[in-house]
This record gives structure tokens, C-alpha cells and sequence, in this order.
């Protein structure tokens, strides 16, 4: 579905019944809303899940001609025509690497709009891209040790219509202060990150910095959990949500099982070599 909003046409999918509880999935850098296509029949069932492309990745359109529009300002703008048009008002919401950055900064221009959070491969620092490749390749021999299965990475995840605005979509992280985005948040998060991700440091201090966040670490994981691994991410997720009420915060016994309030000190084969190829910033970030 498209949805026209200032200078630019949100491409958007809905999926289960609009009478649940609403989540908004908010895409990595690099992909697209296909990335979720794995963990969105999980969802279905307890949620009224909404994904989209970010102006100017995937399917959806930009026609402004200034870098400008390219900003997590303009991106909340377009996330709140889309909402209006959708008759949506308070909202769960899932993001991952990149997309926690813009959803951060969404929710400290909007948080009266958060039921709740969960931000995926989390951080708020320079994206380490060799330590990236390097913990990936850690997951992967880890998780075909251990004979996991290898999940298919969802048809057209990172194709898009045109690539110079995909690229550019992802320079609004740079204009914006992260730091007070966190410092801002007042509603109930859990972080989820692999244990082979170096964004686990960021994401380990996002928590510390809240009085309302919890740590998942993710066993025999690296970076862009949701792709690797949909089946473990969206088993946390669900469990999260069941265990914490969407309005209450509660704290868990530290456990690698478990979800900690405060830190503790698998891959398909063939993503790994589009992620060795990647010459700009972090893919998924």
C-alpha cells in the first residue's frame, strides 16, 4: 500500500486485526520493511502489526530534491501521517540496529505516543563495521556447531528503487542528539542484542542510563538478530510482552535466560558475504 505525505509516498503493509494492540516495526539501515517477513506470522496473532520504508528506501518514494528532508524529524513527521491515516494513536513499536536510532529519536519527539519498546542490536555509538563482520562470522561457526537452522532471508530485504536516496536516508543519524533521546525515555524497553554484536556495549549503557529498560543478551548471536535468527528474537520478544504489562515496569533475575534490568558484564551463509561487501556505513548499523 502507498501512502502520499509531503514530498514523498510511504510504501506500508498492515498485517492482523486492527482491533489488537498496535506495533509499528521500524526497518535497519540498509534494508527494508521485508526484513521482518520472518517474524511478522508470529505477530499476527496478539498485534496489528504495521511496517513501512522509510522515505527514500525500499518502496517508498522521495521528490524533494534538498537532504534536507532526510532527517528523523521528517521521518517522525512521515510516521505520524501514516498513523493518522491508519487510525492509530498509542503504539507498541520494534526496531533494529539503524532503525533503533530513528526510533529513539521518534520517541523523544512523540513519547506520549510509546506504549512500549523493544530495540534490537541496539546503539547510540560509532558503528564498528569489522567487528561486526568479525562477530558474525563468531555466531555463524558457533550456531553450525551447534546445528541451528538457517533461516532464508526474506525475498527483496534490502532491494531498492533508488539506491542514491537509500543511501542518503541514512545520514539523518549524524543530525540528530541521540544521547538526550536516551536520557528522554520514560516508557517500558527492553534492549535485545547478540552477545557476538559490538553494539552490545551501547546497548548495555542505554539500559544503565533508564530506570524503565531491560537487557536481553542473545546467546550465539551477532549483528541483524532479527534476520538471523527471527525464531529467537520473536520467542523474546512474545515472552517480554507477556511477562511485563504494557503500562508497568518490572525487573527480572539476572540469568542468561532471563531478562536483566541491568546488564551483565545464526546467520544464513549467504547474507554474510553482502555484509563483507558493504562499503559505506554499517549495514544495519
Amino acid at each position: 500500500m502507498e501512502l502520499e505525505v509531503d514530498q514523498a509516498k510511504l510504501n506500508f503493509e498492515t498485517h492482523g486485526n486492527p482491533k489488537n494492540s498496535p506495533l509499528v516495526l521500524w526497518h535497519g539501515a540498509g534494508c527494508t520493511l521485508r526484513m521482518w517477513d520472518n517474524v511478522i506470522p508470529g505477530l499476527v496473532g496478539k498485534f496489528h502489526v504495521v511496517t513501512f520504508d522509510i522515505r527514500g528506501a525500499g518502496k517508498s518514494l522521495n521528490f524533494d530534491d534538498s537532504e534536507d528532508v532526510f532527517s528523523f524529524e521528517k521521518y517522525s513527521e512521515d510516521l505520524n501521517h501514516l498513523l493518522r491515516h491508519l487510525k492509530i494513536g498509542k503504539f507498541n513499536l520494534w526496531s533494529m540496529a539503524w532503525g533503533t536510532r530513528a526510533a529513539l529519536a521518534y520517541s523523544s519527539l512523540h513519547s506520549d505516543k510509546i506504549l512500549s519498546a523493544v530495540f534490537s542490536d541496539a546503539s547510540i555509538a560509532s558503528a564498528d563495521v569489522e567487528a561486526q563482520r568479525k562477530g558474525l562470522k563468531k555466531a555463524m561457526a558457533r550456531q553450525e556447531s551447534m546445528g541451528i537452522k538457517k533461516f532464508e532471508l526474506p525475498k527483496g530485504w534490502n532491494v531498492h528503487i533508488n539506491k542514491k536516496n537509500a543511501d542518503l536516508s541514512l545520514t539523518a543519524a549524524a543530525k540528530f542528539n541521540l544521547d538526550q533521546a536516551v536520557s528522554s525515555i520514560s516508557y517500558p524497553f527492553l534492549v535485545m542484542t547478540g552477545d557476538h554484536d559490538p553494539n552490545l556495549t551501547s546497548s548495555k549503557d542505554i539500559v544503565n542510563r533508564s530506570a524503565s529498560g531491560n537487557l536481553k543478551i542473545l546467546d550465539d548471536v551477532g549483528h541483524g538478530s532479527v534476520l538471523q535468527r527471527p525464531d529467537l528474537v520473536l520467542e523474546n520478544f512474545l515472552s517480554w510482552h507477556n511477562l511485563e504489562s504494557l503500562h508497568t515496569f518490572c525487573s527480572y533475575p539476572e540469568s542468561s535466560n532471563e531478562f536483566s534490568a541491568r546488564p551483565k558484564e545464526s546467520l544464513p551463509v549467504q547474507w554474510l558475504p553482502q555484509l563483507q561487501h558493504q562499503t559505506q556505513s554499517a549495514l544495519l548499523d
